[in-house]
């Protein structure tokens, strides 16, 4: 049973955006900017960048991939178990407090490590980081059909992003400020600020949460332990799957979208890192390199919004696969800051674009069964299984080779092959019969 929830209350909405406020934080600070490049500094020792995990060595920068893989991988394994907790649960606001805890803890966690000693904190921090904010996100985003209707939804939904990207950017700046300064404060301990940082964001994190944890409704549906099953989540996964097999266009694009989005939020997680080893750029550089990531993430979505409309959703997707190709290419030949900074501004402009044109890309092609919600679950669980693939196997070469140039080699493959079925997709014609009473779709793409 519904709980009555006043749609369209600016109070109610502009309280939900407020945790994207809070929680893009960890999305920027640890995730994308300081941490990373904090953690390879401090993981290196008299020069060499190999530490103990688990009885045995390997490069600092492939245990960090492996361990952000597994996380996102662990997270796409509970992911249906979630929705439906989120479906047939009366409290969702407590489901959202935990993870939103758990994942700030994780960040505070971080303060603490100080040396290669305490790796195995380091990481474990990362991974209940990791964990908080994508479980977190499930519930977050369970409430926006609730809080607006549907002609809102989208206005809402991007002002959750803008909300996000102002507090995160807000958060890092205010870090870069005190990094800079550190001589002028008379600060001489060269972790100090890079690890307040991380106890900052934690606090950030659960500080800001506070306003829609006291504002949102404590659930969406009532409570109700009758016929409740915690499988229904795997349940309608198969469901979906099933009915894949009645659409070979929709089914070609979902297994390009696994290999170019693996290529794509492998660079997004391991850009940092790869600037800090390979180039021995410092922090200070790092920061602003995504800064300026962030900016022109933005400049690129409304881009490739536009060319969409020009050229059409298929063919806008293989130029955007097309460029990370291109930059993949050039990548491996990297020496310079310069030539990284270059590389970092062809990334932005395509960074942004590929993921929200990749969206609604899948939205114009499911099928219109009224199962929309199952649908995305699939390809939020696609994509998160994709990241755990591109971070395992991006360590594994770079564990194996010792160097993390190899690496790239392997995400032009992955591109090339999102490519390839990219234009196999586009010649597909949409079916025109669907199992189980599904309707054709005259979505334009």
């Amino acid at each position: 049973m519904q709980v009555p929830v006043p749609r369209n209350n600016r109070k109610t909405i502009n309280a939900w955006a407020m945790y994207d406020w809070a929680n893009s934080a960890y999305a920027l600070v640890i995730a994308s900017a300081i941490f990373p490049a904090y953690y390879n500094s401090i993981t290196k020792v008299d020069g060499s960048t190999r530490i103990g995990f688990f009885g045995s060595g390997i490069e600092n920068t492939a245990a960090y991939s492996i361990n952000l893989g597994l996380s996102f991988g662990l997270v796409a394994l509970i992911s249906p178990l979630l929705s439906s907790i989120s479906d047939y649960s009366g409290n969702h606001r407590s489901y959202l407090k935990f993870f939103c805890y758990t994942g700030a803890i994780g960040c505070m966690l971080l303060f603490f490590f100080t040396g290669p000693s305490l790796v195995y904190l380091g990481l474990g921090g990362m991974m209940l980081a990791t964990i908080g904010y994508s479980g977190s996100i499930v519930f977050y985003n369970a409430y926006l059909p609730a809080i607006a209707t549907e002609d809102r939804q989208d206005k809402v939904s991007a002002r959750g992003f803008s909300f996000g990207y102002i507090g995160a950017t807000t958060l890092l700046i205010l870090n870069l400020v005190f990094i800079l300064n550190q001589e002028a404060l008379g600060v001489k301990d060269d972790t100090l600020f890079p690890r307040l940082s991380f106890l900052l964001t934690g606090f950030w994190w659960i500080g800001f949460a506070q306003i829609p944890l006291h504002v949102l409704p404590k659930g969406l549906y009532a409570a109700d332990n009758k016929g409740r099953n915690f499988l229904n989540g795997y349940m309608e996964l198969r469901k979906v799957w099933n009915q894949l097999r009645a659409q070979p266009k929709l089914r070609t694009f979902l297994f390009s979208f696994f290999f170019y989005i693996m290529g794509v939020q492998t660079v997004m997680f391991m850009a940092t890192s790869f600037g800090e080893k390979e180039i021995h750029l410092g922090i200070t550089q790092l920061i602003l390199t995504v800064l300026l990531l962030e900016y022109l993430g933005i400049g690129g979505a409304f881009l490739f919004a536009w060319l969409s409309k020009k050229a059409g959703n298929m063919k806008a997707l293989m130029i955007a696969v097309g460029l990370w190709m291109l930059i993949c290419a050039g990548s491996y030949f990297i020496i310079t800051p310069l030539h990284f900074y270059m590389a970092a501004f062809f990334i932005g402009l395509v960074m942004g674009g590929i993921q929200s044109l990749s969206r609604s890309t899948y939205a114009k092609m499911i099928p219109e069964t009224g199962n929309n919600a199952g649908y995305f679950s699939f390809f939020d669980v696609s994509e998160k299984t994709a990241m755990m693939c591109g971070l395992v196997m991006w360590g594994y070469l770079d564990n194996l080779t010792g160097s993390m140039r190899n690496s790239i080699v392997a995400l032009a493959i992955w591109f090339t092959i999102g490519l390839i079925l990219l234009i196999i997709a586009d010649r597909k014609r949409p079916s025109l019969h669907y199992p189980h009473s599904l309707t054709n779709q005259k979505k334009p793409i």
